[in-house]
Parts: C-alpha cells; sequence; structure tokens
C-alpha cells in the first residue's frame, strides 16, 4: 500500500479540528513506529535542537511517520534553521517548529527560507531532488510548490524580546502555530522559572489570548492528561502530549527508587 501523500497535519488546521503530537529524542524508526502503532497521534514531532542526527535519519523517520498515517515535525536549531529544515522538508518533514526567534524580522527569515521561489510565493526555496513525501523525487515543480505552502510553521515563542513585539510577529504572514516556551522565556528575562512560577504562566496565557486573537492556533505541551483542561478552558486545541525523555526519566524514577526500598526492605 503506498504512503499517503496528504498532510495530516495542515488538513486538521484546515478543518478547524484538535490535534495531538508527541516529542521523541531520536530519530530512531522503532520508535516512530511504536508511536504510530498506537493510533493515538496525529504527528511526531523530532526535536532535533536536542539530539545527535544524520540527514538520512531524516528521512527515515519520515518514512516511518508516513507508513503509520502520521504527520511529522521538526524542532530546528536557529543558527542553523535554514539549512536543516529545508533538508527536512525535502525529506518528508511536513510541520516545522522554530525556536528563539527575537523579532518579526527573524520570524519572516524563517518562513522566507521555507517558502518556494515562485512569482507568486516569493520565498528563495528551489527544487532540490530528495524523497519529499511518499517517494517523489521528480513530482513537477508546481505540486512541489503547493506542497511547501502546506508545511505547518510553528513558532517558539520564549524570548523577553519577542513578548514584547507579539503583536507584530503574530501579524506575520505564515505564522500557522505558537507555542510558549516557559524555560527559555524565564532565562532570557534572568529569572528560575521554579521561583516565578506565577508570573510565567500569567505571560503564558497572554500569549494564548493573543494568538487567539489573530487567528494563530496555540499549542501547549503537557505531561498528563489531567493538564489538559486547563489550557482547554483558554481556548487551546493543540497538544504536545508527553516527552520521550520524561516519560523515561518518570519512570525510571519510580521504578528505580520502588526496587531499592523494596530491596533494602527485603535485606532487614
Amino acid at each position: 500500500m503506498a504512503a499517503s501523500k496528504e498532510n495530516r497535519f495542515r488538513t486538521l488546521l484546515n478543518e478547524g479540528k484538535p490535534t495531538v503530537g508527541t516529542r521523541i529524542w531520536t530519530s530512531q524508526t522503532f520508535f516512530v513506529e511504536g508511536l504510530g502503532s498506537t493510533g493515538y497521534f496525529d504527528y511526531a514531532e523530532f526535536v532535533a535542537e536536542y539530539a545527535s542526527y544524520t540527514l538520512e535519519e531524516l528521512r527515515n523517520f519520515c518514512i516511518a511517520a508516513e507508513l503509520h498515517g502520521m504527520s511529522s515535525m521538526i524542532k530546528v536549531d536557529f543558527q542553523n534553521r535554514g539549512f536543516v529544515a529545508q533538508k527536512a522538508i525535502a525529506s518528508g518533514f511536513q510541520a516545522i517548529n522554530f525556536v528563539d526567534c527575537r523579532n518579526a524580522d527573524e520570524v519572516r527569515e524563517c518562513i522566507r527560507l521555507t517558502t518556494a521561489e515562485t512569482p507568486e510565493d516569493g520565498g528563495i526555496y528551489g527544487f532540490p531532488n530528495n524523497r519529499f513525501i511518499g517517494w517523489e523525487p521528480w513530482t513537477t515543480q508546481s505540486n512541489h510548490a503547493r506542497r511547501l505552502r502546506n508545511i505547518v510553521r510553528c513558532f517558539m515563542i520564549e524570548k523577553n524580546s519577542t513578548i514584547k513585539v507579539l503583536d507584530e510577529v503574530l501579524s506575520v504572514p505564515g505564522v500557522d502555530m505558537v507555542q510558549f516556551g516557559p524555560s527559555d522565556y524565564s532565562m532570557s528575562s534572568g529569572l528560575d522559572f521554579k521561583d516565578n512560577t506565577a508570573k510565567v504562566r500569567a505571560v503564558e496565557r497572554d500569549v494564548i489570548r493573543c494568538a487567539l486573537e489573530h487567528g494563530v492556533r496555540p499549542r501547549c505541551e503537557i505531561q498528563s492528561v489531567e493538564d489538559a483542561q486547563y489550557y482547554i478552558d483558554l481556548g487551546v486545541k493543540d497538544f504536545s502530549m508527553g516527552d520521550q525523555m520524561k516519560l523515561l526519566f518518570r519512570d525510571w524514577n519510580a521504578d528505580g527508587s520502588g526496587i531499592r526500598r523494596v530491596i533494602g526492605e527485603n535485606s532487614l
């Protein structure tokens, strides 16, 4: 059976439906297939900003997602965002999560780097012969441009300077989704999050409200199902549910402390 060439993520956004993804730190297809086999996730996000990987692994990540009807997102570093985003899109990624943009001009540049170089689109992304989605390296130029228009572009709102120009950032054409980043925001504000939780959460609520006013989808990262309702009440439809390493550490700590306690009790 041929892999679907639909950008499921974009379709769900266009239809106004909720989306659910999760963050994966490894590019190994074993984990992508495991996630896809559950049938519960619309996309897998590879957090390349945190991980090591090869360009070939980007292709394989997308292939594994496509075979299970999932979309794929990649979170790219700031400094090499153009190179990695273009390689990722050509490999089959259907969404890009851009980090660390500090003003609207940097957001515009991210969009220009991933937009087709056509008279209509005005970007600088040409026609690289790669696999694209479903192995179409020889698709027509117009089909490739159409596919680039469907790429979901998400932006982390995580710098103090970005918050100050948030209305301008959210007004940039091509911004589909935003996510507040409490850790980077705290650091760029000279704060420790653990000591300023209420203050930082208030900023997050302002980001969500402002995004909705501009017709931009706010996505929220949560670690438990119980956390979702708080954001749903604020108007959020899009969730990043869980994180591979956080889930592992949670279980490792629970099981490790538990077995140590049992061993200690049994040895008395």
